[in-house]
């Protein structure tokens, strides 16, 4: 591992005109920003599609391999000559501070519906050709999202059974009468991952690596699902899950996290690796070192073992662990992939037997300062008690409080509020940017900042809350605070810490 130092930004929080961040100018903008401040990573969520259904959760898509269409540039399409440049110049204003999600999806659908028909017009180029023929998951995307829109979103399970148990004849019954939503969908990617493409390159030479994030479990109602439902533990009429992903009570809930993502189904009835579920596995694993130079991978304990909750249960609380497939399914995957540049996020219930896993394995795990300090000197999240540089340190996750916010809320006590100023030899008032100095500092091969804390805003801009539903995922930078000042600071940090690139 080289050490460096990056920055966490989701592609939706950047600046940018139609209402959400995307993969335009001001993503360019943020990669240069990087480079001026001496960063060698970008760390983002995951870029699947989203919905209101799931309140916008980036860890609960409709698919494991297709990209988010509201990431799509706008511009990008009028230089192409797909939309007009005038009707763009016209769009309604947006909040630079906060997403619009439904705005912008009504904005991003009309604009990508307009520049599907003028592209299909002309005649589909060779590019795109070979994209479709290339990405052997997108016809069952593309089928799924029209099918999704024919039913008015009703989950796959509730459709006329011949469908939903994905009868041949009905395959192409559907194929035939959505043709035209099926090609806008196929459109849809291809225009997504041809500005990832061209974002992942420039990026790269800046000298800047990209870090993607994984979710270790995938929505009921997706694509994968209902491609590939001998994957997941469904009843075999209503085909809803029978038991449910989450984790048991911790830091963040007194009752865990009821997730309701239906669990895999690692094993045939006869006792054998569930052939299938593995070659899923390989192609989720090998779209994302396409996009991302490397993958984080959240809840990685559950491959040593995972929470099993009964779906009849409301909370979390009432679940058990279950042996995961360990080490077995990383030597498979190595067989066919190579070796992993993977994080493994191996944060709240953590045995002896995860963390064994996760080091036989050679994978970095993951220190969290805002977990440091409350308890004694031998917290593990301490930076003296860090074993080895294959760590990677943050500040905080899309999942805290932002720093300041953290340390002046009610979740840290004033006995742990002088804990941090003796340990930081300081009062504290630059919290964020004390504590980026402590990750800086730290043998971690990586730290990796949350953009807030490099801005040192409070509450009111955090990403998310876990355990809640509503007011996650929203938050949005303005450009002007990506200063050169700001740069230059950071920069300076990070050379005297020994991580430019």
């Amino acid at each position: 591992m080289v050490r460096g130092s990056g920055i966490i930004l989701h592609i939706s929080s950047l600046p940018g005109s139609y209402g959400v961040g995307d993969l335009g100018r001001a993503a360019v903008d943020f990669v240069d920003f990087l480079s001026e401040a001496g960063q060698s990573y970008w760390q983002f969520l995951p870029l699947g599609p989203v919905s209101a259904i799931s309140a916008y959760s980036p860890y609960m898509s409709s698919s494991a391999l297709a990209g988010n269409y509201l990431f799509v540039d706008p511009d990008d399409l009028a230089g192409k000559g797909l939309v007009s440049r005038l009707e763009l110049d016209n769009a309604p204003g947006f909040s630079e501070y906060q997403v619009d999600f439904a705005g912008a999806s009504s904005l991003k659908e009309d604009i990508l519906a307009r520049a599907c028909r003028e592209f299909m017009a002309s005649g589909p180029s060779e590019e795109y050709l070979r994209f479709c023929a290339r990405e052997h998951w997108l016809d069952d995307h593309a089928l799924f999202m029209a099918l999704r829109e024919e039913h008015q979103l009703l989950p796959w399970h509730q459709w006329p059974e011949e469908i939903a148990s994905r009868r041949v004849d009905a395959i192409d019954q559907w194929h035939e009468k959505l043709a035209e939503r099926v090609d806008y969908h196929r459109f849809v990617q291809f225009c997504f991952f041809s500005q990832w493409q061209r974002l992942k390159e420039y990026a790269n030479s800046k000298g800047v690596s990209l870090i993607g994030d994984i979710p270790f479990y995938v929505a009921h109602d997706s694509v994968d699902v209902w491609a590939d439902p001998s994957c997941f533990r469904l009843a075999h009429q209503s085909m809803e899950p029978t038991h449910v992903a989450g984790v048991p009570p911790d830091y963040f809930s007194a009752t865990g996290q009821r997730w309701g993502n239906p669990l895999y189904r690692w094993q045939d009835s006869d006792g054998t690796d569930n052939e299938q579920l593995y070659s899923w596995w390989i192609t989720r694993l090998r779209a994302m070192f396409k996009v991302a130079d490397i993958c984080r991978i959240d809840h990685f304990r559950g491959f040593e073992a995972f929470w099993e909750i009964a779906a009849a249960e409301e909370t979390a609380v009432n679940g058990k662990w279950v042996k995961g497939p360990g080490r077995d399914f990383f030597t498979r995957i190595e067989e066919v992939l190579g070796e992993l540049p993977i994080i493994a996020e191996d944060l709240g219930v953590i045995t002896p037997a995860v963390t064994a896993l996760r080091r036989e394995l050679g994978f970095p795990g993951m220190k969290i300062l805002q977990f440091a300090f409350d308890s004694d000197q031998n917290n593990p999240y301490l930076p003296h008690n860090y074993r080895s540089e294959n760590s990677v340190v943050y500040t905080g996750t899309h999942d805290n409080d932002t720093s300041l916010g953290w340390f002046m809320g009610d979740q840290v006590s004033d006995a742990t509020r002088q804990r941090i100023r003796r340990y930081l030899n300081s009062d504290a008032r630059m919290i964020s940017r004390e504590l980026i100095r402590l990750a800086l500092a730290s043998v971690a091969g990586i730290a990796l900042v949350p953009i807030q804390d490099l801005l040192g805003f409070g509450s009111d801009c955090r990403m998310n809350t876990p355990g809640t539903v509503e007011g996650n995922w929203q938050w949005r930078c303005a450009p002007r605070f990506l200063d050169s000042e700001t740069a230059s600071w950071l920069r300076g940090e990070t050379e005297f810490y020994n991580r430019l690139p």
